[in-house]
């Protein structure tokens, strides 16, 4: 099965960036689109931005034109470019991908991005 590495989370002050990067291993022919969710504790996973094989990307309401999302279909890898960070973008950042069944995705494990005040 699909398998997802993240990476690239940390620690940033407010106003910094930050770079995850995403790894699909395994069958990954099947993978039609790739994507990014927040989640913080006691609430749900909220999507950051998603992109499709094709390149069209789309983005969560936290994004605000900040955020830039993009995919290298050869390697399987999904980067998250994320600018301006405040301390509401905290939170554990995980990588998903959702297969071309339109029944079946997978989540990594998650990456922690934490902005200080």
């Amino acid at each position: 099965q699909v398998q997802l590495l993240e990476s690239g989370g940390g620690l940033v002050h407010d106003g910094g960036s930050l770079a995850l990067s995403c790894a699909a291993t395994g069958p990954t022919a099947g993978i039609n689109i790739m994507g990014w969710y927040r989640q913080t504790p006691g609430k749900q996973r909220d999507l950051v931005a998603r992109i499709t094989n094709s390149g069209h990307a789309i983005y969560g309401d936290s994004d605000k034109g900040r955020f830039t999302i993009f995919k290298d279909n050869v390697q399987n890898k999904v980067w998250l470019q994320l600018r301006l960070l405040t301390p509401e973008d905290s939170g554990k950042y995980y990588c998903n991908a959702e297969m071309i069944d339109g029944l079946t995705d997978h989540w990594g494990q998650g990456t922690q991005v934490t902005v200080s005040s």
